[in-house]
């Protein structure tokens, strides 16, 4: 194989990624009654929906069987090739069977269709040719036609898979909708990782790992330097006698504070802090915190029970559970 330097990579590039955005466009125009039916029998399918391919369109399936599987939908995997050496005993006779194939004619599809046939499961292709062995023996077609690869030799499987990719994305959205699937169930299969907890984790979660600092508006210069110093938050709440919410000291306002070169005898909490902070109930998610932090330009909330208060979410935080 030469390599030719001579290339424009750019071009190349922007070629590739044109020809396959146009493939995805185009596929509008496949989306039909067979389309629509298949999405109301996954819908309601008992079972699970099978999907099986060949290659790279193996690939594909495995990854729309964990799309739909990540957004309710009961989806499985199935090796085309391993399907007729013993996979085939993962069908049950309540689940639709997804074979997805460019071509349709693949050696191992010929002989696994004929198969589920005879299971007497639902079969849908997804192909890109009509005209296939596949598509005729189907009882759903899933139009995926591109008019060329964006691979020079039009061999590479690129703009195929692409297409495959997008009809799959289309139906887990449509079947998203069907099922009224929200961001809290979204939440209940993906518990771990960033993603995970953007969509749980609560600032009560959070703001219980600190002590929560606070001073009486009559405390003095000294003690509330001390607990500001001794929570390490640098911030502390300004509470009243009765434990009501006055105000808010951070580190800057003291350092604002000493800057002025005012007496420092005599000064009070009431005296430095800042009234009407910005706070957050315990009860909201994390990531509604870093976006108020964003929003405000600072780096700690004041979190609320109610009109209780009960202690501090910071910037830090956030970072360390990956929610940044």
């Amino acid at each position: 194989m030469k390599r030719n330097g001579t290339i424009n990579i750019g071009t190349v590039a922007k070629r590739t990624i044109a020809l396959e955005a146009a493939a995805i466009n185009d596929l509008q125009h496949f989306i039909d009654a067979d389309f629509e039916k298949v999405v109301e029998l996954v819908a309601q399918c008992k079972g699970r929906l099978v999907v099986t391919g060949i290659g790279k369109s193996a690939i594909i399936a495995q990854k729309i069987v964990a799309t739909l599987n990540s957004t309710g939908t009961p989806a499985l995997f199935m090796h085309a090739a391993d399907a007729i050496h013993g996979d085939l005993g993962m069908i049950t006779p309540e689940d639709i069977v997804m074979c997805i194939s460019k071509s349709g004619t693949s050696a191992e599809v010929k002989v696994l269709v004929p198969l589920v046939k005879n299971f007497g499961n639902t079969l849908v292709a997804m192909v890109g040719n009509t005209g296939s062995f596949l598509a005729q023996e189907a009882d759903y077609v899933l139009n995926t036609t591109v008019s060329q690869e964006a691979c020079p030799n039009n061999l590479a499987p690129t703009t195929s898979t692409t297409a495959q990719l997008a009809m799959g994305d289309a139906l887990a959205v449509c079947l998203i909708e069907w099922h009224g699937f929200t961001a809290a169930d979204f939440a209940k299969f993906h518990p771990g990782g960033a993603l995970g907890k953007k969509l749980y984790l609560k600032v009560a979660d959070l703001c219980k790992l600190h002590q929560a600092p606070s001073v009486l508006l009559t405390s003095t210069l000294r003690e509330v330097i001390v607990e500001i110093s001794s929570k390490m938050l640098g911030v502390t709440a300004v509470l009243d006698e009765k434990g009501a919410l006055q105000g808010i000291i951070t580190d800057g306002d003291l350092r604002r504070m000493l800057e002025k070169n005012v007496a420092t005898a005599g000064v009070t909490a009431k005296d430095i802090m800042s009234v009407n902070p910005k706070n957050i109930q315990q009860s909201e998610l994390a990531i509604n915190a870093l976006e108020m932090m964003r929003q405000h330009d600072i780096t700690q909330l004041l979190a609320m029970d109610g009109d209780r208060y009960c202690g501090v979410i910071h910037l830090h935080d956030l970072i360390r559970e990956g929610i940044i």
